[in-house]
């Protein structure tokens, strides 16, 4: 089967339309979460997805959005969005948000893979480099993890001797562009799609991936959209300006 793999889409409908608009064919969904947060179409977003299939599991924003985390955690920046949205919100998809599972899941129907928002052992925890993916790999129990959070694409692979970092080699800026990686290593993979909505790793593109479960393949792909729009969305809803202006530079 194959699995396109979405992540902190964080109501940048724009970005999401792009995502599904270049992905390589798949067959399922599965939903990293932080659906909402920062951008200016929660309920777009949350109504795409939806439409998208049920493996889905919740954010740190998608939480606190739907009033079930404290708001006193979040840079004033992410709280102001988070307050925005709240109100923004229809009774249904405010319902819908607040009944999403906490990871780690399985990405059913597989029994060798996961997904999780943050890290498996605790659904807010970064995992930026190595040394925390292999405190994390030493609990697993399946080979393949699919994690969010950090809006950074790429992955770690973690095995007995070595502690192996991957991040995606793209050649140009301002194209669609894809990149492949095998797991064919024994070990415990845990792979992070990047942000659709709100890119940190320097590319503004939005990202996501794929997985090819019968090749054991990794397609990870960044899209090109119409940035300006989303900033514009940004700014009409009087978010804070930063949340527009850090979408031009994926940082």
């Amino acid at each position: 089967m194959r699995f396109l793999i979405l992540s902190d889409i964080h109501s940048n409908l724009d970005a999401l339309e792009a995502v599904l608009a270049a992905a390589p064919a798949y067959d399922v969904v599965a939903n990293l979460g932080d659906i909402v947060g920062y951008g200016a179409c929660p309920n777009e977003v949350i109504n795409r997805s939806r439409q998208l299939g049920d493996i889905v599991v919740r954010g740190n924003h998608d939480k606190a959005c739907a009033g079930i985390a404290d708001v006193r955690s979040f840079n004033f920046v992410a709280a102001a969005a988070v307050v925005w949205t709240h109100h923004e919100l229809t009774d249904d998809n405010m319902e819908w948000l607040r009944a999403l599972p906490q990871g780690p899941l399985p990405l059913a129907p597989l029994t060798d893979a996961q997904v999780a928002h943050g890290s498996p052992r605790d659904e807010d925890e970064y995992l930026l480099v190595s040394d925390h993916a292999a405190e994390t790999a030493d609990g697993l129990q399946v080979p393949i993890t699919f994690f969010g959070h950090t809006h950074m694409q790429g992955g770690f692979l973690i095995t007995t001797h070595q502690e192996i970092t991957y991040r995606p080699q793209y050649r140009q800026a301002d194209k669609n562009e894809n990149w492949e990686m095998a797991l064919e290593r024994p070990g415990k993979y845990l792979i992070n799609p990047g942000s659709v909505g709100q890119p940190r790793d320097g590319d503004w593109r939005a990202a996501a991936a794929v997985y090819d479960s019968d090749n054991r393949k990794i397609e990870f792909f960044r899209a090109i959209y119409d940035v300006a729009k989303a900033q514009e969305r940004i700014r009409a809803a009087s978010l804070p300006e930063r949340l527009a202006e850090r979408l031009g530079h994926g940082r």
